[in-house]
């Protein structure tokens, strides 16, 4: 595949150059929302046409999350060998590709494939949207540009809802499932204006390119500073092997780090996201309303992950996880009881969702972003792609776990017993979170490696 030159020429000021890249970029992170939230809604449609039962459904939430696997594997390899804009040029084209099939698919192996081939392009994206956009970014504004991907995500998931909805009346579940070309095929074109990171050109040896690229997106004056950074950093990270990550120094960093991820999806979250229009219709709901319900759901989800934003520096990482992750279990048994002690019946069905909405609040301002946050922030620089592949296989894993267990977990354990036992792995991720993990928040990364090193050597 060929695009146009890694070095566009400038046309804007650096600030507005790379935040417009970064924008375009994070659209993958906008499908990836969007294909994971949309299969709720459509779900509700397909189970009937294909005639599915509870475990064919899951199977069909699954096939995504067993590609988003393959490619959280093979999608930071690709990224080093062909460069970061190019894998996110091939990303946004096997997004298309996916939407385009699984939306004519006219039988289930078609659907579950085309599943499989997203799934594949949202593990990629996870890994080379954020790598990318941090790559680009000077260091001032890295946390606020690599956030619009979470937001993203956020908005994705939301949007999804929204069109469930709107097309519910019709039970156009293709028509759901396609709307993610669209967005698809304006990241394709957008990234044809972009540059290749500037970190991955001098880890290739095109120190020349390297040095326009900076020119364009921290200013002239800075260029050399960070070429000598760049090179620095290049060569610490290409002296690192999986050897020295698995030393005994450094495995408190990556418990803490799989903990993150663990809980992260044990209390249930992608139960939720995936399944809610299925679990408030076996509460009794219409379909449209159980969809619209859900749409509530995913505002929660942005204003929250937003809030969460704009505390998280001010806060600190610990009281905000901490008091976030108490009120996902204090949600979750208040579901549960509800469904223990009531038919949901009436006003009922109204509380269960006013739970479902404090639930994802609590989670998107506090677990949801921490996974991610804390995951960049506990390891060394050059350790930190290595190292955080171990958080991240353990988020995609327990994913697919969980999305192959809902519907029949509901069955086997009760609704009530499910959403307590999501609170009993909240309670155990609170009190491991509150023992092992530390404040980073005005802290180096030096001094945040300090502190896991000194409980290493205890």
């Amino acid at each position: 595949m060929t695009t146009t030159s890694s070095v566009p020429a400038p046309a804007r000021s650096p600030a507005a150059a790379v935040t417009g890249a970064a924008v375009v970029a994070a659209l993958g992170g906008l499908l990836f929302g969007y294909d994971t939230g949309v299969i709720s809604a459509a779900l509700l449609y397909i189970a009937p046409q294909f005639a599915l039962s509870e475990l064919w459904q899951q199977v069909v939430v699954a096939s995504l999350l067993v590609g988003a696997i393959v490619g959280v594997g093979l999608g930071g390899i690709i990224a080093d060998a062909l460069g970061r804009r190019r894998t996110l040029s091939i990303t946004s084209i096997v997004f298309t590709a996916g939407a385009v099939i699984s939306a004519l698919a006219p039988d289930l192996a078609t659907l579950l494939g085309s599943r499989l081939l997203l799934g594949f392009a949202i593990g990629t994206a996870s890994l080379s949207v954020p790598a990318y956009i941090a790559e680009i970014a000077p260091p001032e504004k890295r946390g606020s540009l690599v956030s619009i991907n979470q937001i993203m995500i956020s908005s994705g998931i939301l949007l999804s809802y929204v069109s469930g909805f709107l097309l519910a009346e019709a039970g156009a579940w293709r028509w759901m499932l396609g709307l993610a070309g669209i967005p698809s095929l304006l990241m394709f074109f957008g990234l044809f204006g972009l540059p290749e990171s500037p970190r991955w050109l001098v880890a290739r040896g095109r120190i020349d390119e390297a040095r326009a690229v900076l020119r364009r997106i921290v200013g002239a004056d800075r260029v050399e500073a960070e070429l000598s950074t760049l090179s620095g950093a290049v060569t610490a990270e290409d002296s690192v092997t999986y050897r020295d990550v698995l030393k005994p120094a450094m495995r408190p960093a990556i418990y803490l780090g799989i903990g993150v991820a663990a809980v992260n999806q044990l209390v249930g979250v992608n139960a939720i996201t995936y399944y809610a229009p299925t679990l408030l219709t076996k509460a009794g709901f219409g379909a449209s309303a159980a969809i619209l319900s859900s749409v509530g759901i995913g505002v929660a989800n942005v204003v929250f992950t937003l809030v969460g934003l704009l505390l998280v520096d001010r806060i600190g990482r610990r009281p905000l996880l901490l008091v976030g992750l108490g009120g996902v279990v204090a949600s979750l048994v208040g579901i549960g009881l509800l469904y223990a002690v009531t038919d949901l019946s009436g006003g009922w069905g109204v509380v269960l969702v006013a739970l479902l909405i404090t639930y994802e609040a609590m989670f998107s301002a506090s677990i949801g972003l921490a996974m991610w946050l804390i995951n960049s922030e506990i390891f060394p620089t050059a350790l930190r792609g290595k190292a955080g592949s171990f958080g991240m296989f353990t988020h995609w894993g327990l994913n697919l776990i969980i999305s192959l267990t809902v519907l029949s977990a509901f069955e086997a354990f009760t609704p009530s017993g499910l959403f307590w036992l999501y609170a009993v792995f909240g309670l155990i991720g609170f009190w491991y979170l509150k023992k092992y993990l530390p404040e980073t928040r005005g802290r180096t990364l030096e001094e945040v490696e300090a502190v896991l090193r000194a409980r290493a050597r205890r």
